[in-house]
């Protein structure tokens, strides 16, 4: 099949286009949000082909994979007027919670009939009320970086994009008393200058961005990633520590109560108890290895990266007869 998405989410994309279809991922002048291209510091493979507005009119489209809540409208436009969900088989992919009056917040395509409402997590369908619409959960799938471990830094790994606008919602208020029992060292877009703004020295706060690639390998150094978020729908860099073979540190909160099985970390909704914790690992680099290790099992055997293509396939395959 010829598959439209758009460049939104570059490690569920990563993963999504791994399976055996063409790709076609729109690319404008300018790479704004609505035309990014092909991810610059993900290895994606040869399938994904950046498509320009221009060659989308007449592109031939078996299915299109929805991700924002303008995009139809936006690939009607781009696609001659041909209308996902109407004139093209569509879904439409959730990849986060929902904001505001969470109990009662409906989706913005809830009671639709000419696509199916795509889940990450049970924990999004859940919490959003998608009314009538058709709903699957597919969860996450990852491509397994290794079981790369050494723990030889004894600090935490924190991977968070842009903490200080996000605030309480990844927990960046959690990380002074964190930094108490644990050094940290955060990594994702704009997190320089952090400990500054936090109001801690700079060695027991560092922060950098780093691309995937070495992403990967500053983390597996590190004694155990630590998770504080308090509200989002499952953070992929949790799934991609426990790939690493990193036992695990995190709130006991959203998806990370059934990412997290016992034995492979520690949860826990009081943040001494997550600080505990983390202390513990650092003093016992044995059972940081022991515990990363079985996390690392079970993140292969739910999290691994042929179930999630095969449920696509089921789906799509659905989306498409």
């Amino acid at each position: 099949m010829n598959i439209l998405l758009w460049h939104v989410h570059g490690s569920w994309t990563t993963a999504f286009v791994q399976g055996p279809h063409t790709y076609l991922v729109p690319v404008t002048p300018g790479r704004d949000p609505d035309g990014l291209g092909r991810a610059r510091t993900f290895s994606w493979p040869g399938s994904v082909h950046e498509v320009t507005p221009e060659q989308l009119r007449d592109a031939p489209v078996d299915l299109v994979v929805l991700q924002r809540p303008h995009e139809p409208e936006l690939a009607a436009r781009w696609l001659g007027g041909r209308r996902p969900g109407r004139d093209l088989p569509a879904v439409y992919l959730e990849h986060n919670t929902p904001e505001g009056n969470v109990p009662t917040t409906r989706h913005p395509y809830a009671d639709r009939d000419d696509l199916t409402l795509v889940h990450v997590t049970h924990f999004n369908r859940l919490f959003w009320d998608n009314g009538s619409t058709r709903t699957e959960v597919i969860e996450h799938g990852i491509v397994d970086p290794g079981h790369l471990y050494t723990g030889g830094l004894p600090r935490a790994a924190v991977v968070v994009n842009e903490p200080v606008r996000r605030g309480r919602y990844t927990g960046t208020d959690l990380l002074p008393a964190l930094s108490a029992a644990v050094p940290l060292d955060v990594f994702g877009m704009r997190t320089e200058g952090l400990a500054a703004q936090l109001g801690l020295p700079a060695d027991r706060c560092r922060s950098a961005d780093l691309p995937q690639d070495g992403l990967h390998a500053a983390m597996a150094q590190r004694r155990l990633y630590l998770h504080p978020v308090r509200w989002t729908s499952l953070g992929l860099s949790l799934l991609e520590a426990m790939h690493l073979g990193m036992p695990v540190v995190a709130l006991a909160t959203t998806e990370a109560v059934e990412a997290v099985p016992p034995g492979t970390g520690v949860l826990s909704t009081r943040p001494e108890v997550l600080a505990r914790a983390a202390r513990r690992y650092l003093e016992d680099p044995q059972a940081a290895a022991e515990d990363g290790a079985r996390g690392r099992q079970a993140a292969l055997e739910r999290y691994g990266l042929k179930r999630f293509l095969a449920d696509w396939e089921r789906v799509m395959a659905e989306a498409c007869s």
